[in-house]
């Protein structure tokens, strides 16, 4: 038997989505619409779930009075039972829908991305498969309509990157990449291994959800800026100009690299990432406060704290936080399975939060 549906927040929710609706309907304009819209949609599914358990609430009273006639024959007493099995399940699976609906999201989930891809322990290796990993994220992205930007890069020596950053926009990039932070871990063979023996070595990923700067007020006192040459040896994404940007945050002393085309652009870029790590710093502060047991994003970048596994040699996948394998390993690494795991995340994600509700 599921557990029972807080009545006071959910009526608090529909008279929410009452209001909503009659001021949408009053004639809003501009930002007060797009914002009011915004929320019905939010609300909207909730109110309409609601609206389905209560009408299968009213059916089952009815099937059961029925039942409960003294004056109705065999038949019918045996066809309103049958009813009632039918509405008892029904009612079950909207209570279950309905609960589901009413954990609340991650506000940052409808967010634009900051992806940040850094070699780990492993020497030239870490720094090839980050570069496998960056291109995992290039196709992922692709493949979900969404654009990616490469803010800066610092290659490495064999290939691939010592670090890269990269803004990754689209509806939902957050919600679906947010899983993706912490350390990864490849086993293979080194193409100059010689005697063919395996090395594992790891990358780490950090997903920061895009700030706004309504989100973050950064003053203009704040920060310190310098303009340097940039470093990148070439490639894919080399720069076109030897421009680069360093900006500090004074009061943190987080600092952030961008090299563009131009210093204007890179300006801004800047502003953008570091607004996002400032960002993401205020949501791990407050996450902290309501729980001392959370870990850090994407530990020390030691191999042996990984969130998944890519083993070439048996061509499988396995994310560690849930037991999933798939033996899938090219697909993943193109793109096109990474949904598989990532769909797999956030049902964990959900159930565990489920089960916070439930206990709350």
């Amino acid at each position: 038997m599921t557990a029972s549906i807080p009545q006071e927040r959910l009526r608090s929710l529909i008279r929410r989505h009452e209001t909503v609706a009659a001021m949408l309907a009053s004639g809003q304009t501009g930002d007060d619409y797009v914002k009011l819209s915004r929320e019905y949609a939010e609300l909207d599914p909730v109110a309409e779930k609601a609206r389905a358990l209560a009408e299968a609430e009213r059916e089952l009273a009815d099937a059961e009075t029925l039942i409960a006639d003294p004056a109705i024959d065999r038949e019918m007493r045996a066809l309103a039972d049958e009813e009632k099995r039918a509405l008892a399940d029904r009612l079950e699976t909207l209570r279950s829908e309905l609960r589901v609906l009413l954990i609340p999201r991650d506000a940052a989930d409808d967010r634009s991305a900051i992806l940040e891809v850094r070699a780990g322990t492993g020497g030239d290796e870490a720094g090839l498969f980050a570069g496998d990993l960056f291109r995992m994220y290039e196709r992922y992205a692709s493949l979900h309509g969404w654009k990616i930007e490469v803010l800066s890069a610092s290659d490495g020596e064999a290939g691939g990157y010592r670090e890269i950053v990269a803004a990754v926009r689209g509806a939902g990039v957050y919600a679906r990449l947010k899983f993706e932070s912490g350390v990864h871990r490849v086993q293979r063979v080194p193409e100059t291994e010689a005697s063919g023996r395996i090395h594992t070595s790891a990358a780490t990923v950090a997903v920061l959800p895009e700030a706004k700067e309504v989100d973050i007020e950064i003053k203009s006192e704040d920060l310190s800026v310098e303009t340097l040459r940039a470093s990148s040896k070439g490639g894919q994404h080399a720069n076109t100009t030897s421009s680069a940007i360093r900006m500090t945050h004074i009061p943190t002393g987080i600092t952030v690299a961008v090299s563009s085309r131009s210093q204007h652009q890179n300006r801004a870029q800047a502003l953008d990432v570091l607004r996002s790590r400032l960002y993401e710093a205020e949501r791990e502060k407050l996450d902290r406060e309501r729980s001392s047991t959370r870990k850090d994003q994407v530990g020390t970048g030691d191999r042996s704290e990984r969130i998944r596994t890519y083993n070439f040699p048996q061509g499988r996948v396995t994310d560690h936080r849930i037991n999933l394998t798939l033996y899938k390993l090219d697909k993943v690494l193109n793109g096109e399975a990474l949904d598989e795991i990532v769909d797999a995340l956030i049902a964990d994600d959900q159930a565990k939060k489920l089960s916070e509700f439930e206990d709350a």
